[in-house]
């Protein structure tokens, strides 16, 4: 999805964003709009029990994982918890076989990003 004034993918103006973001841009297969998402130094945890830190091994992972194209649904997204200028935010995984959970920070935009994104903490 872009922004028609600027001609630039969606940005995040509220955490609660990320999630459907994260969604349409794995859908999509958009690699780059994945990694805007995150801060340059976020960590993604992986299936594996590996852990992507940074930007360059976050591109690297959603790369590996869109290349088959997967379809990804959304789940139901639980209010995001604030404290300032951080959030905590989670989504059930469809079908109820697991939770997200993510710490996002409010960018000097006022855009979110995420630092934290461990997509299956219960798997």
């Amino acid at each position: 999805m872009t922004d028609s004034i600027e001609g630039a993918r969606e940005r995040a103006r509220r955490p609660e964003d990320l999630s459907r973001l994260v969604v349409e841009r794995l859908n999509a297969g958009d690699v780059d709009g994945l990694v805007e998402l995150y801060e340059s130094d976020a960590v993604l945890a992986l299936p594996d029990g590996v852990v992507a830190t940074g930007i360059a091994e976050i591109r690297a992972a959603y790369a590996r994982l869109v290349a088959d194209r997967p379809v990804f649904q959304p789940g139901p997204q639980a209010p995001a918890l604030r404290a300032g200028d951080l959030a905590l935010t989670s989504s059930r995984l469809p079908g109820g076989t697991g939770a997200t959970v993510e710490v996002a920070r409010r960018q000097p935009d006022g855009t979110w990003r995420w630092i934290l994104d461990q997509p299956n903490v219960l798997g």
